[in-house]
């Protein structure tokens, strides 16, 4: 088992890549919240990226990697799913999200894993920490000692479960390859992940994930707030046979951070070239649009691979209105609720060929703001809402007299 790992770890640094040292990660904050990050599992690429190196705060994302080290010791015959562990009186006083746990009470390690992956419930990840480490303090070494291992080098733990620290911080990149690093090593357990809910105490706890039920094809991950980070989440995705991983970090809202990811899964299943899937009645309400039809996105070339090349391809962080030069056209692809979702959709469709030329711009209109590529001939104009007009937030074209 040690000898596949170091394998896979060395693979992995090729593929990953390492670009900063444990040293900078101490000392380094977080200068915003929003990023994101879709990569297709088959071969590492990743087929959207917006600030995805940039230091972000976990949250409970963090629990992924309780978890994975908890999966590892399953896998090593050292611990065992009916295996009772005792809680601690700092373990039960562990702030909220939690599961309610007494100080002196056992816990079957299943449960544990349950509460911790469904009800993000974080008395539950301590009792697992003090567990493996005697204290949570140690298993975080742990913990960083292990996203070293996986390539995860702008990532430092501080706790078992994502109560606000200041040096634990981490990327959207890091984010997906401890995702891809439970979906290779752990498979067998990633269902838990999955579960929509499950009973304790005679209670009945939700998955905090919603697009568990909003969408058919997600089949698990992590979801993660704090007041600093906003709301974070991991998902995993599959259609056709093919998976992909996509993160989201510093949603303004869970409403919105869920909109987009769902929109972000969607288009990154176009990018891998696989029809769009038709939606559950439960599905995750969209942003406005000026047209809604199905959505089909035709298919764009892979754009940056997950070891670490860097392809210039965010939209400019501070996008404003443009005037358009005489005789130009433009597109309208839909309104959105805040300036981050509207960038990162401007950015995914940026990567149409018949855009390469053109400028994101974003107008406030109304009550919401719309976005738009501008600088267009009339043909491309055209030809790229051909593609974006069977999206779910269509496409309008605008002439040089509107």
């Amino acid at each position: 088992m040690r000898g596949f790992l170091t394998i896979w770890v060395v693979l992995g640094l090729c593929f990953f890549g390492i670009t900063n040292s444990y040293a900078d990660t101490k000392t380094a904050k977080p200068k915003g919240r929003y990023a994101s990050i879709i990569v297709d599992t088959d071969n590492l690429d990743i087929i959207h990226a917006r600030q995805i190196d940039e230091i972000r705060y976990p949250a409970s994302l963090t629990k992924v990697m309780t978890l994975y080290l908890t999966f590892e010791a399953i896998n090593a015959g050292t611990l065992k799913l009916n295996q009772k562990i005792k809680v601690s009186r700092t373990a039960a006083r562990t702030a909220p999200t939690k599961l309610g746990l007494r100080a002196g009470q056992t816990v079957t390690v299943e449960t544990l894993i349950k509460a911790v992956a469904v009800r993000s419930a974080n008395d539950a990840a301590v009792v697992l920490a003090e567990h493996f480490a005697g204290s949570e303090e140690a298993f975080a070494i742990q913990m960083t000692q292990t996203a070293r291992n996986l390539g995860m080098s702008r990532t430092t733990f501080k706790t078992a479960n994502g109560l606000p620290h200041p040096e634990q911080v981490t990327t959207a990149r890091d984010m997906a390859k401890l995702a891809n690093a439970v979906l290779t090593h752990n498979k067998r357990h990633y269902h838990y992940f999955g579960l929509k809910s499950f009973s304790y105490g005679g209670r009945t706890h939700r998955n905090t994930n919603r697009l568990l039920t909003a969408r058919e094809d997600v089949d698990g991950f992590k979801t993660g707030f704090t007041n600093a980070s906003g709301y974070n989440l991991i998902v995993s995705a599959t259609r056709d046979g093919r998976r992909l991983i996509a993160v989201v970090l510093g949603g303004a809202s869970g409403a919105s951070r869920n909109s987009h990811m769902s929109d972000l899964i969607d288009r990154g299943f176009d990018v891998m070239g696989l029809s769009p899937q038709t939606l559950s009645v439960n599905a995750v309400p969209r942003p406005q649009t000026v047209k809604s039809k199905k959505p089909k996105i035709s298919t764009v070339p892979n754009v940056i691979r997950l070891r670490g090349q860097k392809t210039p391809i965010a939209v400019p962080a501070k996008t404003k209105s443009v005037l358009l030069p005489q005789g130009s056209w433009s597109i309208q692809l839909g309104q959105f609720e805040t300036q981050d979702i509207a960038r990162a959709h401007l950015q995914t469709v940026s990567l149409l060929p018949e855009l390469n030329s053109a400028k994101p711009s974003i107008v406030s209109r109304g009550s919401g703001l719309s976005a738009r590529m501008i600088g267009l001939s009339a043909q491309s104009a055209r030809a790229a809402c051909k593609k974006l007009e069977k999206s779910r937030h269509g496409c309008l074209i605008i002439g040089p007299s509107s």
